[in-house]
């Protein structure tokens, strides 16, 4: 068993709160220290506002549970001072194999385009993710950052009210009382948060089992997503293998709907059916077993006067298509730094509401992309049977037919379409930098473009003219001067101009687009953004 289960990163401390006669309020709390909760206290301490996470806990999560971060994910990390850490640590992989019945009947490649900082993903698990944050947070302390981890320390209320949130924590010394301007809950699909004021989910529940095993072995299968459909293993439903660092093998076996969870976990039960699949002759340990169900639903709202939900606590989908984690990854790199611009007076409140509209909108497409590919792998009738297995054969020797396989639709950020922070489109650009869209990374010679965009509102002038800066009510955006005349950057051209001979945008803090043109005019320029920051 990997000790790192065991082992408190965050022990329990007795906090100068718990002494005081009257509440202590601060800043920002939040609630999870889970990749979720510690990446937002992160990037809101490296922005200079005050944080302090509370959980219940103080160690890792058990088992590997997230284990497939995307590269939008490794690109927020970087920002928040980890992302090396976890490329270096994770297992690369790029191909993924599907297999109907015996036969393998399709392959895919990712990220067949060359100019990317990071690879399209890489495999780790939860419990590695959350320790390099801990670690991360270590460092910022180290440097004077206002952050701070409690464990042990578990909400058990929370009051609501106009200018601050109430919460009743409880320790192993006893409860307390304490205050924050802004609460974030990152407190998971089973969020007491949510429940303690009153909320829910709404969406879809699958009623579908799944067997999670964490197997630890050597072997020497390919580092490669394998995806099987009705495999004689497990004849008459699906399974998944994954490879993990440290010869930790993630393997997902489909049960059917009529099973005894408890039953199902037991290694007794759970040797058979993995020897089954792996042969025999493999010898194997198990790490962690866990049964689940699909849940395809989310929170109306993600914003409650004060409180601000973000991760599962907000959403849940099914796993396949590694949309959970790095959907809430996305939450926060959204969430941060407008909270920053409200608690700093630069925006008004009302910009938070951006941030609920965005990140549902982002669920939505989560969800939708997740419920395809569990009606795919999980069909609900014999005509759907008969239709998926159908694809399934044909993919085998018709290309027309693999884009119809769904094995999981792996995570791409949303482009937020029609947001209310974005301005209408004025350049006859690449439609993957669109106002709303992500920005795709591209090489600059030896660097690469989205460290340069970091943390802040830029003008990215690319052989077009533009002021060093450009200060609006307040908010500053800072000129990034580019060219495309040499060969070094002709991935920067391909994505960001297109046909156009230039163009300037303005890029938000967490590296979307707000606007483009193909000339810089400053009265367009000073209503993005007025627009991008909630004034207009």
């Amino acid at each position: 068993m990997n000790k790192i289960f065991e082992v408190p990163l965050y022990a329990y401390q007795r906090s100068p709160d718990q002494d005081t006669a009257s509440s202590v309020r601060h800043k920002v709390i939040v609630i999870g220290a889970g990749p979720v909760g510690l990446a937002a206290a992160i990037d809101l301490a490296e922005k200079g506002v005050p944080v302090v996470v509370l959980d219940d806990n103080d160690k890792v999560s058990f088992g590997s549970r997230a284990i497939c971060f995307s590269q939008r994910s490794l690109e927020i990390a970087d920002r928040l001072g980890a992302g090396g850490k976890l490329v270096d640590n994770g297992v690369l992989w790029d191909a993924g194999k599907v297999f109907f019945d015996n036969r393998q009947v399709y392959e895919f490649y990712l990220q067949p385009d060359a100019g990317y900082a990071h690879p399209a993903f890489i495999n780790l698990q939860q419990y590695y993710f959350e320790k390099a944050l801990v670690e991360r947070v270590r460092e910022l302390q180290a440097d004077g950052a206002p952050i701070e981890i409690r464990g042990q320390n578990k909400v058990e209320a929370v009051g609501t009210h106009n200018d601050h949130v109430k919460l009743e924590v409880e320790t192993p010394e006893g409860p307390y009382n304490v205050e924050a301007d802004w609460l974030i809950a990152c407190d998971g699909a089973n969020s007491p948060t949510r429940r303690m004021l009153g909320l829910d989910f709404e969406g879809r529940v699958f009623e579908d089992n799944f067997l999670i095993a964490d197997v630890v072995m050597q072997a020497d299968f390919p580092t490669e997503r394998w995806f099987w459909f009705d495999p004689p293993f497990n004849r008459g439903q699906s399974a998944l293998l994954h490879k993990q660092p440290d010869n930790v093998w993630r393997i997902d076996l489909q049960l059917g709907r009529d099973i005894d969870p408890v039953q199902e976990k037991q290694p007794e039960n759970v040797i058979p059916r993995l020897k089954a699949m792996l042969g025999e002759e493999i010898n194997f340990e198990l790490e962690w077993v866990s049964i689940y169900t699909f849940q395809c639903r989310r929170m109306e709202r993600f914003r409650h006067g004060r409180v601000l939900f973000a991760g599962d606590s907000a959403h849940q989908v099914s796993p396949f298509g590694a949309r959970g984690a790095n959907s809430g990854l996305q939450d926060t790199d959204n969430l941060c730094w407008k909270l920053k611009m409200v608690i700093d007076g630069e925006a008004p409140e009302l910009l938070l509401e951006s941030y609920n509209r965005e990140r549902v909108e982002a669920a939505d497409e989560n969800i939708r992309m997740s419920t395809l590919s569990t009606e795919f792998i999980t069909p609900k009738s014999d005509m759907s049977r008969l239709l998926r297995d159908a694809v399934l054969d044909l993919s085998e020797h018709y290309a027309f037919a693999r884009p119809l396989v769904n094995s999981g639709r792996l995570s791409t950020p949303c482009a937020y379409s029609g947001s209310s922070l974005s301005s209408a489109d004025a350049l006859t650009g690449p439609e993957i930098t669109r106002p709303g869209s992500a920005c795709p990374d591209a090489p600059l010679g030896e660097e690469f473009l989205l460290p340069k965009l970091a943390g802040k509102f830029t003008l990215l002038t690319i052989d077009a003219d533009a002021p060093d800066s450009l200060e609006e009510g307040g908010v500053t955006a800072t000129r990034l001067a580019l060219s495309v005349k040499d060969d070094l950057t002709l991935e920067l051209k391909r994505r960001y101009l297109g046909d156009a001979p230039g163009a300037v945008y303005l890029i938000r803090p967490d590296q979307h687009v707000a606007a483009r043109r193909d000339t810089f005019e400053e009265n367009a320029f000073r209503q993005a953004i007025r627009r991008a920051t909630g004034k207009e």
